[in-house]
Order: C-alpha cells, then structure tokens, then sequence
C-alpha cells in the first residue's frame, strides 16, 4: 500500500511526469491546509487491511559482512527495485533551485501474490502487500510473496534478517539518489539517530481503513493510544552493530531520536485527527533545511521564493514519520520486524481490536493509561510494570476477539501462543 513519492522541495530534485500531475500552485496557507486535509484520510466502511514487510539483509554464512547493491540486485532478478540500479555512488549535491530529472525507472516485476517489492537506503528489503479484503487473504498473499523472496535471497546465499534493527553492521547507505541524499544532510544536522533509521532498521507497518467519518476519530485515538503497549509487546530490536543498546526496540529509540517534529506522535485538538495532521505538517520544517531551517507554514506564508504546489506537500508529508501516520488511510508504523512468519501476530491482534466499534473503544481505554509512554516502551518493553498490566489486557481482549477474524484455526492459535509466550517471558524476567 505505499504511495508514490514526489518532490518539488527546493534543493531536491523531482521526477518531472509525476510532478506535472500535482502541480497547481497552492497560493495561501489556507490552500495549503486544505490540500493536507484533503489527502488524509479516505473515509466510508473499513474493509481493506495491508502490511509493509521490512528486512534487513544478511551473507548467510557472514551476516556482518556488507551488502552490495550488485549482489541484490542480481539476487532479485526481475524483480529488483530500480533504486539498486547503478549508479550507486553518492550524487553531487544538488543546485538550490529545482531541476527537471528523468522520468522514474520502469518499476519492477510484482511478486506473485501482487506485493511491490523497494529497498531502503541501508540495503533492506520491503514487501508491500496490495491491499486485501480479509484478513485471511493478507496472510496467504503476504506469505507467498515473502516465500518467494526468502527463496531467491538463498539462492545468492542471503538471508532476511529476524528483528528490527541489524544486530550485525554499523549503519552504511547503500542507496544514493537525491531524496536519501537530503533525508541524510538533515538528519546528521541533529545526530546519529537519522542514519542508524535510514540504514539500520526494519519495521512491520499496519494499514488500516480510516472508517466511516463518524468513526475515524475514536479508530485514530485507539491506533495511536495501542502504540506503547503493542510497541512494547514486540519489540525485538535490543542488539545493533554487535552490541547490546541497552533498548527493547533499538529501531524505535532511533525513530523518536530524530527532530521530534518529524517523528513523534501529534496531538489531535477536540479529536480531530485531520485538524492535528495539519498542525504537526505545517510546523515540520522542510526536509532539504535541517532542523533549524524553515516550515512548510513558513513556506505558505511566503518566507521562500515561490509558492508550493500539491505535489510539494504531497513530497512533504512523505517526510514526516509519527508513530501513525495518515496517508488515506491509518498507517501504523511502530512495530518491529518480526521473525520469520510471526508478522502475522501483531496485524492480527490489530485487526481484531479494531473489527467493530465496541472491541476498538474498549483497547482504547485499556491501553489509555500508558498511551504517552512511548520512551519506556521503547527502551524497557514489558519489563515496564504499567505497559505490562495493560498490554496482558490488550492482548487478553484481542485474544478473544481472534474468532471474529476469518484466520484459519491454526493460524489463530499460532497467534495466541505467541502472545502467551511473549507475555510469560515478561512476567518471569520481572
């Protein structure tokens, strides 16, 4: 379920076909606002569920020695994402004001069960699903697809990664092209944290329906409310580069480590979730400036020369990474990877919490009380005595609501013993 990006910011380059289509200039701050209310959230009936895969990618027999762009590349054969295509050395900084580029590459192959396969600036692998109507129909496509990539990596004698962040290799892109170039000049303006994001870790992203309009605000509080508790509940992301961080999920503490304006959660003011994502979007500053440098607002109130076009918000917005994210829909992003087969486990605790109107009002109450602890989530995980209590809640409910769900009987067992075990291991290391 990813969407495509483009990008008119100045200072980066944009794709000139995919811009010409978004490129009505928005005049006013009022314009701008609108357009980001207008994109959101697609609301009516929730029926569709997607997942976003994400691996880091290991030698099997050495997974500390670094990935090439060549060897992927030629392991994934036609169905290698077009960012592993030479040339892969670092691009010339580019002039300040916006350039015309190539059209994009022809994108590759989809794998059989119709996901997009991409690769992120460190190497990792993504799979995102098409969209499905089921549950049921999500696991089996989203299974052959990563069969079928676990199987052409072997045959190049590589193997997916098992956590959220490598626990093997310091941070090194491996993908340089004009947007990564960008998202890295910025990020090292503040820290290490955005470079340890970009190259070191893999998440397991959630996509869900927004909702009806009546709806949409009590399944967003609940979605961001969930956060530390399913957060904490898998996080498998505590060894990188060789050594123990000290973090139950390493991968979320470099996420909530960059410019809190791109990457925290964003209040909802009187429920509004569109009206927050606004807010959280026009203070956000500009992804070629650096944390010190101009907003989009800024930008809208005529502080650089121009005006913005849609597609320059649209370029924007794909810069901002909070917890949940709307993109038309309710994109989860705060997950760990996990193991092997194990990804279903935490899209199917969502998808039963969020199946019908009382189960969704009842998680977002038990999981309210530790809603904003998003930093001991990340660094204790469950060892945290209030996010236990209420995660043992959570997942009790969505244990027994997993019979709503279309998952076959083995699937759904498969799903409440992980979870036992999962809580079990908690309670005992307490």
């Amino acid at each position: 379920m990813c969407l495509p990006v483009t990008t008119r910011i100045p200072g980066v380059k944009t794709p000139s076909s995919a811009s010409a289509a978004t490129s009505r200039v928005l005049r006013t701050q009022d314009e701008v606002e609108a357009r980001i209310r207008a994109i959101c959230f697609k609301t009516g009936p929730p029926v569709h569920i997607g997942a976003e895969l994400e691996w880091t990618v290991h030698h099997a027999g050495a997974p500390a020695a670094p990935i090439r762009a060549e060897t992927l590349r030629q392991a994934l054969g036609r169905h290698a994402p077009a960012a592993l295509d030479p040339p892969s050395a670092p691009d010339p900084l580019p002039a300040p004001d916006p350039l015309p580029a190539p059209d994009p590459l022809p994108a590759p192959d989809p794998l059989p069960a119709h996901g997009v396969l991409t690769a992120e600036p460190g190497g990792q692998l993504e799979i995102s699903s098409a969209p499905a109507t089921s549950l049921s129909a999500l696991h089996a496509a989203v299974t052959t697809d990563v069969e079928h990539l676990t199987e052409l990596l072997a045959a190049a004698g590589l193997t997916l990664g098992r956590s959220g962040i490598d626990p093997h290799r310091e941070p090194r892109r491996l993908i340089h092209n004009p947007r990564y170039d960008a998202m890295e000049r910025a990020f090292d303006a503040d820290g290490p944290h955005g470079r340890v994001m970009m190259c070191s870790t893999a998440g397991l992203q959630v996509c869900l329906d927004a909702g009806p309009p009546d709806r949409l605000p009590a399944r967003w509080a609940a979605v961001t409310a969930l956060g530390p508790v399913l957060l904490a509940a898998f996080a498998n992301a505590r060894r990188h580069a060789g050594r123990d961080t000290g973090w139950a999920s390493a991968r979320m503490a470099a996420w909530l480590g960059i410019d809190p304006r791109r990457s925290h959660p964003f209040p909802c003011p009187g429920g509004d979730p569109a009206a927050g994502w606004a807010r959280y979007a026009m203070d956000a500053p500009l992804l070629h400036a650096g944390g010190g440098g101009p907003t989009l607002g800024d930008w809208a109130r005529g502080a650089l020369p121009g005006r913005p076009t849609e597609a320059d918000v649209d370029y924007h917005l794909s810069t901002l990474f909070p917890p949940v994210r709307p993109r038309g829909y309710l994109e989860v992003r705060y997950l760990d990877a996990q193991p092997g087969g194990d990804w279903i486990v935490p899209v199917a605790v969502l998808a039963a919490l969020l199946a019908d109107p009382a189960t969704t009002e009842a998680a977002r109450d038990l999981a309210q009380p530790v809603g904003d602890r998003w930093v001991q989530a990340s660094r204790c995980g469950l060892a945290d005595p209030p996010i236990r209590r209420a995660a043992t809640a959570v997942l009790d409910l969505a244990c027994r609501r997993l019979g709503g769900t279309d998952l076959d009987a083995g699937t759904r067992d498969h799903v409440m013993k992980t979870v036992e075990k999962r809580l079990r291991d908690a309670e005992e290391q307490s």
